[in-house]
This record gives C-alpha cells, structure tokens and sequence, in this order.
C-alpha cells in the first residue's frame, strides 16, 4: 500500500533489525472535502511511535498511508517536507530575505484544493468513506513543524483528540496523534483565503472606487493586535478586534469569513468583492515566531519587530509626532497603502489648518506644511517596507480627507524615487495639499479623486490660503472644534499674498444626486470640470467677498453638508451606489446617463450660466471698492461660465458612452472565470442587490420628457435659483 522504508530510525540512530516487541499497526487517510485522496497523493510523511522511532513513508494515490511493527501506543503522523516544486510564488515566499516561510509540499497541496461549503464552514456529516474507522478534521498547521504563517484555526465539529499526544508526552508534540490497531481518516481543510479584487490597471474603474473607500475607512481602524507590543515571553499574536486592519488581513479574510464592518458604529452591511484565493496570494500579514526570526526577539538595543510595527503606522502621542495612522498589505500583484483622514478633532484640526506653504523637496512647487509632515513619516513608513517587500507589484494607494491630502503627496515622493513604482492613487474627499506649480509638476501621477455631493472638505484650504496656525493662535481654532471633522480651516487664515494659489490633482470625478418630481432621485458619477458644482460656493464666495477673506456665513453654511464627508455614511454608500449603476449599465448596455437626467441637469446648467453672467455684468455697478478694483473676479467669473460650457460637452458624452467591462472592473475584466467565481459570492448578499434609488436609472417620466427639475418644478417654469444649493 505504500512505500515505507524498512530502514527505521530509532532515537538514538540504531538499527531495527527484527520486528519490535508488541508490533501494532496504524493505518490512515488524507482526503480533502470532497472526500477525495487524490491532492494528496505521494506525499512524503514521517510517523513516529511512542518510543520515538521513526517511519518514513509515502501515500498512495488513494492519499493512504500505513505504518506496521510499530511499538505499542498511538502514532504521531507529521508531514515536513519542504515545497520542491517551481512555481515563483513559493519559490520566492521560502527564499525571501526578509520572513522567509516554511511552505511545506502539503501547504501547497491543500491550497489548491477548494471548500466544500462556500462560505468556507466545515463539513457537519460525517463522511460515508469515513465508516469503521476514526474521523478528524484537521488543517495544515496540525501536521506541519511550523504554522507561526498559517491562518488561526476554524471550529469543526470533529476536532483531534488531544489525549493520544498527551500519552506520548514529547514524541507527540508535532504533528497529529493516532490510534493504534486503527484506521483514520484525515480531512484537511482547504488553504484558502479571501481578498478583496482589485484592479492594477490605471485607469479608472467602478470595482476601485468602491473597494478602495471600504480599506480607506478601514485605516481608521486600530490595529488590533494582542500583545500589541510582545514581550520577551511572547511566542505568538493574535487578531481578536473586529472590525481592525489585523483582524481583517491576519485573522478573519485567510480563515474564509466574508467581512463587511470597517468602521466600528457602522450598522449597514457593505460587503467587497471577494475571490477565493490560494493562502499564499491573500494580501499578507507577517508572521510572528521568535524561534525562526531573529528580528522577533527582544534584545538590549531593540524591542522586537512585530505584525503591528511592521504593517502598521500609529504615529500618534508623541513630542514630535504627526498623529498619523495607516496601514499596508501586500501580496504577488499588489501592494495597498491606506491612510487615515481626520479622526482626533483638535491634533488633525490644526494640523488642516496649518496651510503654510512650504517647498515640495521630493519634487516641483509648494505644498501645505501640515500635510507634508505628515506625508513624510508615512513615507519612511512605506519605503521602510517596500524595502522588505517589493518584487515589482501595482501600489495602490487610497485615503480619506486629510488622508487623501497625505496620500497624494505621499504617492508623488513614491513616484519620484529610482525604484520606479508602478502606482495609482484613489482619494475621497481630499482638501488641497499643493499649488499649482506642485499640481503640474505631478500632472503624470495616476490620480483618481472623488468628492461627494456638497462635501466641503475638497474646498479647504481655500486657494487664497497661507494660513500658519500660530499666526491666529490655538484659541482661535479651538473656538471650533465642535465642528465636525476638524473644519476649523474654514474660519481662519489669512490671504496668501505671494506664491501660486492652492489647487487640485487628479481627475475629478463627482458624485451628484439628482432630485426629481415624487421623491424619485438618482445619482451620476462624472466630470464636471467646473467649480460651481464640485465647490458650488466658491462662484458665490468669489462674489460676496470683502477684504480678501471668504464671507463667514456662506462657509459656516456648508458645514451643514459636513455629512456628506462621511466615509460610512456617504462616500462608501455613493461608491457602491456608482458600482451597481456601472454593472446595471454594462450589463443592459445602456448609457450611464438617460435622457431624462441630460434634460434636467442641462437645463440647471444654463440656469447656473445666466446667473453668473448677471453678476459678472452688475460687477462694475457695484460700489464696492474690493470688487472695482479687482478684475480677477471678473476674470474668475468668465473661466467659469466657460468651464459650464466644458462640463455640458462631458454630460452629452456620457448621454452616449456605453459601459464596458473594463469599465467596471477594470483588469479584472481580463479574467472572466475570475468575475464568474467571485460575483455570485457578492451576490448571495441580499445588501447587494437592494433596490436602491442612487444605484439605479431613473424611470422615464410619464409624459414629458423634460418634466423634472431638482425640486420638482417643470423645467423652463419660473422660479429662484440658487447657486448654493443646485445640487
């Protein structure tokens, strides 16, 4: 039945030359879910007796094994044989100069076998093959030496009896215990893990925009490690904390489970897109195991490295830190960065609000002092680890506010270093963090920018700004730190004389609800192009100002939309919003934007344009010295009657455009069999396929086609518009 060796090893290296005393026998079976022995096959297995002498053996093709004229007592069943195989991934895992992993010819076996039960639950039933004989389940960390960069283990409901290793007290130690004089069989869980899909793809897709607000939101997530600083006694970490970076990447996605909470208040489920993954290709958090990794262990110079010090940036409390957080994971394809936007209202308020500029040293112009420091300690953060980890992959990048403001500058020192880096950025809701000499000198940065409906936080620091948080003094700042998020810049600074003004990067893409007549309303995701949508009361400030400093009142009234800041309650339901429109779309093959939509946003734009017009010709009646004497404002004014022209041309083309594929998922697409396996699973969620309004095209209107406005008046009646409320 198989091909044990005759020559048995004893402790002590002597030769078994008769049959021992009392000679039992054991025989035994690894079979995957389905009951199969075949991934198994030929694996080289070491058995050992309670006495301590060893038997060498291989399975058979049924995935048996048997072990005979061993000493009485129960078997322990190891099996240690390194991967010899060629394939890069592991070839590369076991070699690396940092963590190399002890991947065994069974790891990799059992990787590529698959659940029974697709949400990766065990078995209950007791298989038919199973009968006469003993039954466990088991996974690969019981039958290897090491399992310090193996998944925790899942509940079954056959687990091994302990009592057998108890019995052969240090012979049973490693490896799994077996009954003597009987047959067992093994049932090895599949070494599978979940990730979220992710496009490396540059441009823009649906399945990014969604996917990276979910990790965006997650870096506000601790850690969550147990120790979260090991000691000297340390011998392993866990991951308990849910929802936290640890839990998700080192614990709960590499045992199956299909995680949904980013954010610890959340209360509404927003499932990723997640493919069933071979163990080693999940995105990965380091091991921990003091007896292999030298870098684990306490030392008179050092404190030890560890999963939390490695993945994880928590530069916050001390004399001189920059109360930043983020994290990053990688795996074969991809390295993520993500990191945190505004969380602590007073440190992360004043630091929005020191918009001093400063010179951009990694690269052209003048950048805002705050956001830079930041940026810097999570660039040493992340190239401390790209060292370690980098083999050439995609880096994808994504932050929330202020986090999106110290991603792009982050993003454009990783650019500008010799490695070369391959990288794309996703920001939601990022204030400025250059001017515009930094904004051309970055313009080849991939950079996908996100604003949500009135968000306020993409219009500070106010391109007028060159603010110095002790020009004005910490009592004047905290004077407002009531409001939410930090949105002290709004109410303090002084002009910015000199030096170009502050602007934007990336490519802009808006997420714009519109209202219709009957409480119906949609939403469309595009590019507008001009201020008075994305920053709608800048044309109104660029008006009203006196003195050269913004009208107070306007902008405390936009503090009122500090909601639609929000990453779990507006901008991760926006962005799932844009992914099940772009898949209703793509597959229907319709366009993005419906007759009924172009009519009613068209006809607000030409309303905005009048509007603007009339003010730009009453300028000059005004008594105003400010206004007189500044041409700027008219000059403003005209750029912008011009960028609403701009911005209708790309709302007629989206009129016409149909969704592709790519579109939508980006370099997924490439892979069908991968979007066949991984959609059904994001389906099965009842979340996911909810009749939502934003995630929908809106009906046709019952009579005329133009019969719509954003407040439910028939397009071309009479009525007030507001520039601060088109939308």
């Amino acid at each position: 039945m198989t091909s044990l060796e005759k020559d048995l090893q004893s402790p002590l290296g002597s030769r078994l030359l008769t049959c021992p005393a009392g000679g039992k026998w054991t025989s035994f079976q690894l079979i995957d879910e389905f009951c199969s022995g075949e991934p198994y096959a030929g694996l080289a297995y070491i058995a050992t007796d309670s006495e301590g002498y060893r038997y060498k053996g291989r399975l058979d093709a049924a995935g048996k094994g048997r072990v005979d004229n061993h000493f009485a007592g129960p078997v322990s069943l190891l099996f240690d044989q390194a991967y010899e195989g060629k394939e890069n991934l592991y070839s590369y895992l076991q070699g690396r100069p940092h963590y190399p992993l002890k991947i065994t010819e069974l790891q990799v076996r059992a990787e590529k076998s698959r659940y029974l039960n697709p949400n990766a639950t065990r078995t209950r039933e007791r298989p038919e093959i199973a009968e006469g004989g003993d039954y466990f389940q088991v996974e690969v960390r019981h039958l290897v030496r090491h399992a310090s960069h193996l998944p925790p283990e899942v509940y079954r409901d056959y687990p091994l009896d302990s009592g057998c290793a108890a019995i052969m007290r240090e012979h049973g130690k490693l490896g799994v215990a077996l009954l003597p004089q009987r047959h067992t069989i093994l049932e090895v869980r599949p070494l599978r893990a979940l990730r979220p899909m992710l496009s490396t793809a540059p441009a823009f897709s649906a399945l990014n925009l969604y996917q990276l607000a979910l990790m965006a939101t997650l870096s506000y997530c601790p850690f969550g490690q147990k120790p979260k600083v090991p000691s000297a006694e340390t011998r392993s970490v866990k991951f308990p904390l849910q929802p936290s970076v640890g839990n998700w990447f080192g614990d709960a996605l590499p045992k199956g489970e299909e995680l949904w909470k980013v954010d610890s208040v959340q209360a509404k489920a927003y499932y990723p897109l997640y493919e069933d993954v071979p163990y080693s290709a999940r995105l990965e958090i380091i091991p921990f195991d003091p007896n292999l990794y030298a870098v684990n262990r306490h030392t008179p110079e050092r404190d030890p490295e560890h999963p939390a010090s490695v993945h994880f940036l928590d530069d916050i409390g001390g004399k001189e830190s920059t109360d930043t957080q983020a994290f990053i994971t990688h795996n074969d394809e991809l390295i993520l960065i993500a990191v945190r936007g505004t969380a602590e209202i007073v440190a992360d308020g004043l630091r929005d609000a020191d918009a001093l500029q400063v010179p951009f040293a990694e690269g052209e112009g003048q950048v805002h002092r705050g956001f830079y420091e930041a940026a810097k300690k999570a660039a040493a953060f992340a190239v401390n680890y790209l060292e370690k980890f980098y083999t050439g992959q995609t880096l994808l990048i994504c932050g929330h506010s202020l986090g999106g403001a110290i991603t792009l500058l982050l993003a454009e020192m990783l650019r500008r270093r010799p490695e070369g880096y391959n990288l794309q950025l996703y920001t939601y809701g990022a204030p400025r963090a250059g001017d515009a000499d930094f904004v051309k000198g970055a313009a080849d940065l991939v950079h996908h920018r996100m604003v949500n409906h009135n968000d306020p936080v993409p219009s500070v620091p106010g391109s007028w700004m060159n603010t110095k948080a002790d020009i004005y003094g910490t009592g004047a700042a905290l004077t407002f730190v009531n409001v939410p998020l930090g949105l002290s810049v709004f109410v303090a600074g002084i002009t910015n004389w000199t030096g170009e003004a502050y602007d934007h990067h990336g490519r802009l893409r808006h997420a714009m609800p519109v209202e219709f007549g009957r409480e119906q309303v949609s939403s469309i995701l595009w590019e507008p192009g001009c201020d008075t949508i994305t920053q709608h009361a800048a044309c109104d400030v660029a008006i009203r100002q006196r003195h050269g400093l913004p009208d107070r009142p306007t902008l405390l009234k936009q503090i009122f939309d500090a909601g639609h800041h929000s990453m779990t309650g507006a901008y991760i339901p926006a962005c799932w919003a844009v992914l099940r429109r772009w898949q209703e779309a793509q597959e229907s093959s319709r366009s993005l934007v419906t007759e009924r939509e172009f009519a009613l946003v068209e006809s607000a734009l030409q309303r905005i344009t009048d509007q603007l017009r009339s003010q730009r010709n009453n300028l000059p009646g005004r008594p105003d010295s400010y206004v007189r004497t500044r041409k700027n404002v008219v000059e403003a004014l005209n750029r912008e009657i011009e960028k609403i022209r701009t911005t209708r041309e790309r709302l007629a083309l989206l009129r016409h455009r149909r969704m592709t594929a790519t579109d939508v998922y980006g370099s997924m697409a490439e892979q069908p069999e991968r979007l066949a396996e991984s959609l059904p699973r994001w389906q099965l969620h009842p979340e996911n396929l909810a009749t939502e309004q934003l995630a929908m095209a809106p009906e046709p209107a019952e009579d005329d086609p133009l019969l719509a406005t954003l407040y439910g008046y028939r397009i071309g009646a009479p009525h007030n518009f507001d520039i601060n409320s088109i939308i």
